[in-house]
């Protein structure tokens, strides 16, 4: 849909577009200064779609490693697949979708962006940015809150790959697929225990 503004014919989009373009160049407009605020604030977040990631070879890699992700962590637990009839409970519902996307607003969007704007220019190690490896570490000590220490520890490795999606993509929307795939699996494999009998 075109939005018109008078007799010049600019749609929305090119306005907002142009509004964005003033303001990273530093020059002075009539256009309010809202439109890229907003757009700074989504970029903060990751909540804009950049590029489609579902497509990408290293998303589907990581995508595909969450098999083994799986098998590494019931290594340590018990082993109780999730029965069909729970599959709709609110307790799989909310492990499989809702925690990875609000955790991933939170520690991807809200702390790993900040930390990616106040660091600017920030080194990499092994192709992870600082703020990665310091969103990780604290999405870690988090989880102490209300696992094991083991499974706390368990959940680096699979937070390191999500803010290296969010990086990647400079969206959370990735971050937040992988979590929940990531989630669904793990707890279909061991749900029985950790969903239906909690501590």
């Amino acid at each position: 849909m075109r939005l018109n503004f008078g007799a010049s014919g600019i749609s929305l989009q090119q306005k907002l577009y142009s509004a964005c373009m003033v303001e990273a160049q530093g020059a002075s407009s009539d256009v309010s200064p809202l439109p890229s605020r907003s757009a700074q604030i989504l970029a903060l977040l990751g909540l804009q779609l950049n590029r489609p990631f579902h497509r990408d070879s290293v998303f589907l890699l990581l995508f595909a490693l969450g098999p083994i992700e799986w098998l590494s962590m019931i290594r340590f637990f018990e082993l109780q697949p999730l029965p069909w009839h729970a599959i709709w409970s609110p307790a799989f519902l909310s492990a499989a979708l809702w925690q990875p996307l609000f955790e991933e607003l939170l520690f991807r969007g809200i702390v790993q962006g900040y930390l990616l704007q106040s660091m600017a220019g920030q080194k990499t190690w092994f192709g992870l940015s600082i703020s990665n490896l310091l969103t990780s570490f604290v999405f870690t000590l988090a989880h102490l809150t209300s696992h094991s220490i083991w499974w706390s520890l368990l959940v680096f490795v699979p937070s390191l790959c999500f803010g290296f999606v969010r990086d990647r993509f400079g969206s959370v929307y990735s971050s937040i697929a992988l979590h929940a795939f990531y989630n669904t699996g793990y707890f279909l494999l061991t749900g029985g225990v950790t969903l239906l009998n909690p501590r």
